[in-house]
């Protein structure tokens, strides 16, 4: 008997709830590797054996509905069970729980008894309009029986184009259950994730949007860069060096099949490559070097060197996002940026399971996705009105916002971009936090320092002043701090320790007082490096240590008379 997880337990009780309570159909939340299949089986067992009810489980691919299988088995061995499904070669359709591919029976619900309850995993795949093969489905289904209800289960509940799943019109209708991936990751639940800084990084500035995601051809031709992808591949390879399984994902067939080759020729290491148009034994094959890496090796124990080796690398494109079940694996590479929500958390969610050999899961972010989304635990996903497409974000230099690509002025700060440099590639890749609240902290050189006054929005004229520090980092990089000389107790205190570490001067009594001598003549200890704090999911980072050159043997203010 399968024992559930209390949060388990609290989706089947919130979906039984909502059901008696309401007359429209939920939608429950459970993250990546949370088990949504074994809430799906214990509900087909109640309305079999309690409700004597019939069920259909729907899914868009053979390993969700393999997963769903061997649940049910597990799970209820006393109801009988069918699968329709071409993939897995049946065509099972009076049993009380059928177990369906959606591209198998989506013109044939009239053909089938009639079913009570329709369960959908990965239900942010029904479209929210159109004549799609799931929305096809429900509405003949629930012409043949007008009772029928309908849950969902998904770990994204929003599309790229229209926001969340759930609307009075859909067939999906309320969100009524959510576990969050940050909750089940302190019980233990889930596996934790971290992510690193890389040494490259595509500049998507110069790509287009349709349909709300990048064009596919643009962000293969970007990044199928040579220097990009020999860059990217020596950082996997490094950063990879102690993990058992890295899987990576690439923009597209010619860029997988790049990535595969500079691996080998490079680094004398195997990639395994499965794309949408591999061969189904060729990909079965690789996937299993992949997944069962010790029953490889006893392969090549009982039959010599002619068998297959294990596969530590996997390359793939857009096939390994949902229902790829690999738990060892350790390390996920996205050379490759998304617009999608759902897709961004799907490619990250791979790590997500637990796995003896592993106490976390790298992620490596060559297209800007943590910083476009967020954390994983927190994406940003905003309405968005149809037919508009949905512009990239960007991450302002001064303050740190994430904000939509096409504004010029940052509205948060007031910082102005500069015009995007067409030809640029940043050779700094992201390492934003891929969950909220993980700490990053790194020291950069520092290659010039700004002053400036600085007067806190909806301040009267009569507040304090701060004395605003600029450091520049980078290309068009800088970060920023707050001096604050003019107010008192713990941030007057820590501007007069500021100041002391720099100059021998009397501290000033202003920030414009501070901005006059540091502009004006004194001499000052320059800073070489600061040391930054980042928290993911926080709008603003925080600089936490100087390293100073020393103060001006002889330094003292100007002789001109300071106008104070």
């Amino acid at each position: 008997m399968l024992q559930l997880r209390p949060y388990q337990r609290e989706a089947i009780d919130a979906v039984y709830q909502h059901l008696r309570s309401h007359d429209d159909n939920p939608c429950a939340v459970v993250p990546t590797a949370g088990g949504k299949t074994p809430i799906i089986a214990n509900i087909c067992k109640d309305a079999v054996g309690q409700w004597k009810g019939r069920v259909l489980v729907l899914a868009h691919v053979k390993e969700l509905l393999e997963q769903a299988a061997d649940k049910l088995r597990t799970v209820c061995p006393e109801i009988p069970f069918g699968v329709y499904s071409a993939g897995l070669k049946r065509r099972d359709q009076r049993e009380p729980v059928i177990v369906a591919g959606i591209q198998s029976i989506w013109k044939k619900a009239c053909e089938f008894d009639p079913f009570d309850l329709v369960i959908v995993d990965e239900a942010h795949l029904i479209p929210p309009d159109g004549d799609g093969m799931y929305r096809q489905f429900l509405a003949d289904a629930k012409t043949v029986n007008p009772h029928l209800r309908v849950i969902g289960f998904t770990a994204t509940p929003y599309r790229l184009k229209s926001g969340t799943i759930c609307t009075p019109e859909g067939f999906l209708n309320q969100v009524c259950y959510e576990v969050g991936v940050r909750e089940l990751i302190v019980q233990g639940y889930l596996c934790p994730l971290i992510s690193k800084a890389g040494q490259a990084k595509a500049d998507i500035s110069t790509l287009h949007v349709r349909g709300g995601e990048f064009i596919a051809g643009e962000v293969e031709d970007l990044m199928d860069d040579d220097a990009l992808v020999e860059a990217a591949c020596e950082e996997i390879v490094e950063q990879t060096k102690d993990r058992n399984a890295v899987l990576i994902f690439a923009s597209g067939v010619k860029h997988g099949e790049h990535i595969v080759r500079v691996l080998a020729e490079n680094h004398g290491i195997e990639c395994g490559f499965v794309t949408g148009d591999t061969p189904t034994e060729e990909r079965d094959r690789t996937l299993t070097r992949f997944r069962n890496p010790d029953w490889v090796r006893q392969l090549q124990i009982d039959f010599g060197d002619t068998a297959a080796k294990p596969l530590k690398y996997l390359c793939n494109v857009n096939v390994l996002t949902t229902g790829f079940d690999a738990p060892h694996i350790d390390c996920v590479a996205l050379v490759r940026p998304t617009l999608s929500p759902g897709l961004y958390y799907q490619m990250v969610g791979r790590g997500f399971r637990l796995h003896a050999s592993k106490q976390n899961c790298l992620v490596l972010d060559f297209g800007g996705n943590v910083l476009r989304h967020g954390p994983v635990d927190q994406i940003r996903v905003k309405e968005r009105n149809p037919g508009t497409g949905a512009a990239p974000a960007k991450e302002c230099p001064e303050c740190n916002s994430l904000i939509a690509a096409g504004y010029a002025v940052c509205p948060s700060c007031g910082y102005e971009f500069p015009p995007p440099d067409r030809n640029k590639h940043d050779a700094k890749a992201s390492n934003a936090g891929v969950l909220s609240g993980q700490v990053t902290i790194e020291t950069f050189a520092v290659q010039d320092v700004a002053y400036s006054i600085h007067t806190k929005r909806g301040a009267s004229e009569d507040d304090p002043k701060t004395l605003r520090v600029d450091y520049k980092i980078g290309w068009h990089k800088w970060k920023s701090e707050w001096v604050c000389f003019g107010h008192t107790g713990y941030a007057r205190g820590k501007a007069v320790a500021w100041w002391k570490q720099r100059s021998r001067e009397p501290v000033p009594a202003t920030a414009e007082e501070a901005y006059f001598l540091l502009n004006e003549g004194i001499g000052i200890a320059e800073p070489k490096s600061i040391t930054v704090r980042s928290v993911s999911g926080e709008d603003y980072d925080r600089i936490t240590g100087y390293q100073l050159e020393s103060i001006p043997e002889f330094a003292t203010a100007s002789d001109e008379e300071v106008p104070f």
